[in-house]
């Protein structure tokens, strides 16, 4: 090892460090201490070998392999803090980025993996999320991660293999799943998505658990039969970059005009909003999330079925129930 590498490994070890006592303090994995061995071991810095900074002039690019050894050392301190990184832009536009780490923790945690399941995820992105499914379920078979974009899914396969994991990824549109690597028992989107695709309930044996975003937030569904999936929100705001594809996010400004400043200023009547989006107007929206006391994400749920797929606040057959994208049903108002 030379001394570049040697350099660059003791401060990748240092930053590992630190940002598993900094996950560690919140708490994240103590239902399920396995994944603090998986953050503690995956380096984090060959998934993200550089990655965009917004500056007043734009994107700065910082990357491992600067002849500037201070440049070096801001890329590789970058790499493990603990916020999500701009990895891949087009014509200024953010296609790929790597998530959150204190996120995706909470995000497998709650994935509720255990030992021999099938893993499906939805978005490549670096590849970081799949090695660290890869580590926690010990064989590469055992998890599929897809990708709508050859480059990223190519980037991420490079990535994986330097690092010496062997997950199975496939280029594709995430929102079709990957039918012939199915069935699978858990299906993770990293990635923002308008509705849950029915293709992935065919996908999934009975009893599977699905975790994805919508809106703002993330959805925990569980797969209660072959055409079943139900479950609620879980407490955290999630953002991700939109899927491309079939179940892309479209989108739409909604006027807050008129709306007392708590109301929007509150990150949870935003995600109300978002969750609604096309079916209730801000003022339906606000006399809602009012009448209701201000509810928190836990309270609201997604169903999908054959025939529908919904959003609903505290009961998937109560009074309050919005139809979501690529629905044609009528929505229940407040």
């Amino acid at each position: 090892m030379g001394a570049y590498d040697a350099e660059i490994e003791s401060l990748a070890a240092a930053g590992r460090a630190a940002l598993v006592r900094e996950i560690d303090a919140e708490g994240t994995w103590a239902a399920d201490p396995v994944w603090r061995k998986a953050f503690a071991e995956v380096p984090r810095h060959l998934f993200v070998p550089y990655y965009y900074v917004a500056g007043r002039r734009g994107y700065e690019r910082r990357w491992g392999e600067s002849a500037d050894p201070e440049d070096r050392e801001r890329w590789v301190r970058g790499v493990y803090a603990d916020v999500p990184l701009a990895t891949r832009l087009r014509d200024g536009e953010l296609l790929s980025s790597s998530s959150q780490p204190s996120l995706m923790a909470r995000m497998l945690v709650a994935l509720c993996v255990t030992d021999g399941d099938r893993v499906l995820e939805v978005g490549a992105g670096t590849g970081y999320n799949a090695a660290l499914l890869t580590h926690r379920l010990g064989d590469g078979d055992l998890v599929t991660t897809v990708d709508l974009d050859p480059e990223i899914a190519e980037s991420a396969r490079g990535h994986l293999a330097a690092a010496g994991y062997r997950p199975v990824v496939v280029t594709g549109d995430g929102a079709r799943g990957v039918p012939e690597r199915a069935p699978f028992d858990r299906v993770i989107a990293t990635c923002e998505l308008a509705t849950v695709p029915r293709a992935w309930l065919a996908q999934c044996r009975p009893g599977a658990r699905i975790l994805t975003p919508l809106a703002t937030g993330l959805a925990a569904l569980t797969l209660r039969d072959p055409e079943r999936a139900e479950g609620h929100f879980l407490p955290t705001p999630a953002y991700f970059v939109p899927l491309r594809g079939e179940g892309r996010v479209k989108p739409e400004e909604v006027s807050l005009a008129g709306l007392p400043g708590r109301a929007r200023e509150q990150e949870l009547f935003r995600f109300l909003l978002a969750l609604t989006r096309g079916t209730l107007t801000a003022q339906e929206a606000y006399v809602l999330w009012e009448r209701e006391g201000e509810p928190s994400r836990e309270r609201y749920g997604v169903t999908v079925t054959p025939e529908r797929t919904w959003a609903w606040l505290d009961d998937p057959v109560g009074p309050y129930a919005w139809p979501l994208p690529g629905q044609s049903q009528s929505p229940v108002l407040p």
